[in-house]
């Protein structure tokens, strides 16, 4: 299964959603709260290429945007290979 980060913050409802369908598909991810380690905002900026807004999601290390792109790879239904899971039949 890949590695997903998600940089977020507690007040953000689209922070809620990215994670909600991530835990809804049974994978793991580690959090980062910006709001509770603001140090962190920074590397975050560094890594989405100076975007500020939360959540930014990186699978593998790569930078794939936020709420409304991880939605859309799911749309695509581009998400479960990037998550490494395996699709039915």
């Amino acid at each position: 299964m890949a590695k997903v980060e998600i940089y977020s913050s507690m007040f953000c409802g689209f922070c809620y959603r990215a994670k909600r369908l991530l835990t809804d598909k049974g994978v793991d991810f580690t959090e980062i709260d910006v709001f509770a380690h603001p140090a962190r905002r920074r590397e975050m900026m560094d890594r989405a290429d100076g975007d500020r807004k939360v959540p930014q999601i990186f699978i593998d290390g790569e930078h794939v945007g936020g709420c409304d792109e991880l939605y859309q790879l799911e749309i695509e239904n581009r998400l479960d290979a990037l998550l490494g899971l395996k699709t039915g039949s």
